[in-house]
């Protein structure tokens, strides 16, 4: 018999053993770079899973609530497998917010409501992607230039623009149409009937195809353009509104 507790046991163990294998192959500079990657990610995490069950409780869905992801709390959001892949794969997830359409306002269909839902957190990660920025512009304006150059400012700056970075590669990666991630939600909500019962009928091959653009690196390369090109335009608007650059 599947026993569940024992098995996430089981599965805790090999991440922590692909953990202090990464760590071990690391150089001194890619450690550095992880350890000042964390923060993004958690925050990035975060704020996706709970503008997912903000957006569901505006909507009339109080289960969002009921299973306390009403809040900012990391430990609310993060799965353990999720960050561990984020981290050192650079594909990773939160805990899934559930919610139950048929409790959305009348006002809402339940697939109207579902999209607008589903596309709540990759919004949220492109919002914090622009903050983020206007604060490292703001610095980069502001604070004297002793501080910028110095060891806490270099480090400051470099995790704020890890955060970027992964809110920018979290936003975008979500919005590819193919399950499990939250472009699937918005491109399925949207199709007539008929579109919607042919991809329903087919969802096992769609999970097979996401696994091979995971596994094979194929997701990487085709949304790393994309995401620089965000990031870029991102900073090029805020610098300029600022008159940085």
């Amino acid at each position: 018999m599947f026993n569940f507790a024992y098995d996430k046991r089981t599965l805790y163990i090999l991440l922590g053993i692909l953990v202090i294998f990464s760590l071990a192959s690391m150089t001194r500079v890619e450690m550095i770079s992880t350890l000042l990657t964390l923060p993004g990610v958690i925050i990035a995490i975060s704020f996706h899973e709970f503008a997912h069950a903000y957006a569901a409780y505006k909507l009339g869905d109080d289960t969002p609530k009921m299973q306390g992801r009403l809040n900012l709390n990391p430990l609310s959001h993060i799965d353990p497998v999720g960050i561990v892949m984020l981290i050192f794969v650079h594909i990773g997830w939160g805990k899934p917010v559930e919610i139950n359409p048929r409790n959305f306002d009348r006002k809402y269909s339940m697939d109207k409501g579902e999209a607008i839902v589903s596309v709540a957190g990759p919004l949220m990660n492109f919002v914090l992607a622009i903050l983020f920025t206007i604060i490292y512009c703001a610095i980069f304006k502001f604070a004297p230039a002793t501080f910028i150059l110095s060891q806490t400012g270099d480090i400051l700056l470099l995790v704020i623009s890890a955060t970027i970075a992964v809110n920018v590669g979290l936003g975008v990666f979500n919005l590819i149409p193919l399950p499990p991630l939250d472009g699937s939600k918005i491109f399925r909500n949207i199709l007539p009937y008929n579109a919607k019962a042919w991809i329903d009928r087919n969802e096992k091959w769609f999970y097979i195809i996401f696994l091979l653009i995971w596994i094979t690196g194929l997701a990487g390369t085709i949304i790393s353009p994309i995401i620089d090109a965000i990031t870029n335009g991102i900073l090029w608007l805020v610098g300029n509104i600022f008159r940085i650059f």
